[in-house]
């Protein structure tokens, strides 16, 4: 068996693929993806307290809950409540 054989025979292999449907495929692929980041953008920019706020509202509010849990469980005891303020809306 020659080089050009070996070449013939493994290009043979290979499943034949229509370009235009993968081209279309790729295309609506790529739309949707820049709608769906259009519409989470739409989605953020309409709520009422960022993502952001809120992430550090969350953060503080565990922190303040990790302090409690140490200090109850270090001294036997309850510890001071902290309040923390959620935003009005």
């Amino acid at each position: 068996m020659t080089d050009s054989d070996e070449v013939s025979n493994s290009s043979r292999n290979w499943p034949q693929v229509r370009t235009a449907p993968l081209v279309t495929g790729g295309t609506l692929v790529a739309v949707g993806g820049l709608h769906l980041i259009a519409a989470t953008r739409q989605w953020i920019s309409e709520m009422e307290v960022p993502p952001s706020e809120l992430a550090r509202l969350k953060w503080a509010q565990a922190k303040a809950a990790a302090q409690a849990g140490v200090g109850a469980w270090q001294n036997g005891s309850s510890p001071a409540v902290v309040v923390v303020e959620e935003p009005a809306p």
